[in-house]
């Protein structure tokens, strides 16, 4: 496992997005990539669909981030992605391709193409940074979004969130792993290890990437969000290989409910939830509980 002083070490000689982007005050994605990156020793490839990250990647003379970055159509990242890493590895094996896109281009629009890359088993990396609604066209819904999240086209729902980490272990996606920006350390070696252990494979990562500016959120408390999202919960933390699900060290102890914090607290860092109705937060406590006993259904004996 990658030590603080490490990781700080590793960022300073390798900056995969540049200082004085275009990123929002606070983006949970700015700091996902930055981590990723360097997870990747430099041999990333990114294919990236319309989305927030086409925001830090800049425009005109200015450009966010120290990699190879190809544009595609929102749908069509995974199959695009796919034709990149079979040319690379005859071309060039230790070239990475990754796709890094939002829950819209994942969860919604992409999931078609997604679902045939994972069929068909891929040699790329599919990172899904989840910030929970289409943030680069204005905080609409995706199916993403939680219960009770007050969004541009929506005023908080009881639907359940759309959760595609779960979708991809049942898929039989060699290497699942969620994440969370609060973690750094933690999203660094699960991205480390996607790329060292399992290549030639299918791999898929969510990241919990808070938005300031979608949620309602003051930026300094983004990682106050984030590390909140796991100690209530919400968010749980593991790797499944090969279906198997081992949780992360950091959130181990949540999977017991007395050892959580107060969902409240969390729900009160956020604007989206700050007029959510009673029978929405027993929709969101639900999901919540469903998310858990898939993690115990399927966790490593």
């Amino acid at each position: 496992m990658v030590k603080l002083k490490e990781l700080i070490e590793i960022e300073a000689t390798y900056v995969g997005n540049m200082k004085g982007n275009l990123a929002c005050a606070g983006c949970g994605l700015n700091l996902a990539l930055r981590h990723a990156l360097a997870a990747l020793d430099q041999h990333a490839l990114l294919v990236v669909p319309a989305c927030c990250t086409s925001v830090i990647q800049g425009f005109g003379e200015g450009y966010g981030i120290n990699a190879p970055v190809f544009n595609s159509a929102f749908a069509a990242s995974p199959a695009v992605a796919s034709g990149f890493a079979r040319v690379y590895k005859k071309k060039d094996p230790s070239v990475q391709v990754v796709v890094w896109a939002g829950d819209g281009g994942t969860a919604d629009i992409g999931l078609a193409t997604l679902s045939g890359a994972a069929e068909r088993d891929e040699d790329i990396i599919y990172v899904m940074y989840n910030n929970e609604a289409y943030q680069n066209t204005g905080d609409q819904k995706s199916g993403a979004t939680p219960p009770g999240a007050v969004t541009t086209t929506s005023s908080g729902e009881k639907r359940p969130s759309k959760s595609v980490s779960r979708l991809m272990i049942t898929h039989g996606v060699k290497y699942v792993a969620t994440a969370n920006t609060a973690y750094p350390l933690d999203l660094y070696d699960k991205m480390k290890r996607a790329y060292e252990e399992f290549r030639g494979h299918f791999r898929f990562i969510e990241i919990y990437a808070p938005c300031p500016a979608g949620w309602n959120v003051d930026p300094r408390y983004t990682a106050k969000v984030g590390k909140l999202a796991v100690e209530t919960g919400y968010w749980p933390l593991y790797e499944a290989v090969d279906g198997k699900i081992t949780l992360s060290r950091q959130g181990r102890r949540f999977l017991d409910p007395e050892k959580r914090k107060s969902l409240e607290d969390w729900l009160a860092l956020q604007g989206r939830f700050k007029k959510i109705k009673p029978e929405f937060l027993e929709a969101l406590r639900q999901d919540i509980d469903h998310s858990w006993e898939f993690v115990k259904k399927h966790m490593a004996e």
